[in-house]
């Protein structure tokens, strides 16, 4: 093993202690006792347009395993604006992550969370959050802060380790779609894609 590897190897393990000391310390702001692999990351950041010039919000980066892949899928860090509950994430994910907007609030207070940050309309909204911890007025609330934000046609997207959307369909308000089963993910997982009709 290279000197390389064994680097990424301990930054990984890091990560993964990391990620499950939060976890045990809070189980429902985590929803997950481990990051997101990159199979299901690579397939959450495919629904972003890289080549859009308007922010891209991401909710619950955690220790950025998100983050990572938009960069990779081409996304500008400049256009990244990522919200996390956890002071010790963000510290983290500062270190990481040069150029990306990390602010430290709550995601379900969005509007006020962005206040400053973010001014006008944005490309995407992406989350890592574990809506199925949370009351589903509570999961309504947030996709409809995130709409207000999002043009119609533009995407709101969620992955879940659940079998029905963790955001109740409405079709009179906005369409529902998701992929296939991310069997590589541990759990398998997979992502939700909402988008406003009007």
């Amino acid at each position: 093993m290279s000197s390389i590897q064994k680097r990424k190897l301990k930054a990984r393990v890091a990560d993964e202690v990391r990620f499950f000391r939060n976890w045990i310390e809070k189980p429902l702001s985590m929803g997950a006792v481990s990051p997101s692999g990159k199979a299901l990351t690579k397939l959450m950041a495919s629904f972003v347009d890289p080549d859009d010039n308007l922010p891209v919000i991401e909710l619950g980066p955690g220790t950025g395993v998100v983050t990572q892949a938009l960069i990779e899928r081409g996304v500008a860090p400049e256009r990244i604006v990522s919200i996390e509950y956890s002071s010790d994430f963000c510290r983290l994910l500062e270190q990481r992550f040069a150029g990306v907007k990390i602010v430290e609030g709550d995601a379900y207070a969005l509007e006020r969370t962005l206040a400053g940050c973010v001014s006008g309309p944005v490309s995407a909204v992406i989350s890592s959050l574990p809506l199925l911890t949370q009351p589903p007025a509570r999961r309504s609330a947030l996709i409809q802060a995130a709409f207000a934000r999002l043009a119609p046609g533009q995407p709101f997207i969620q992955f879940s380790y659940g079998l029905a959307s963790p955001v109740t369909p409405d079709p009179s308000l906005f369409s529902t779609t998701h992929t296939g089963w991310v069997m590589k993910n541990v759990p398998p997982a997979r992502v939700w894609v909402y988008r406003r009709t009007h």
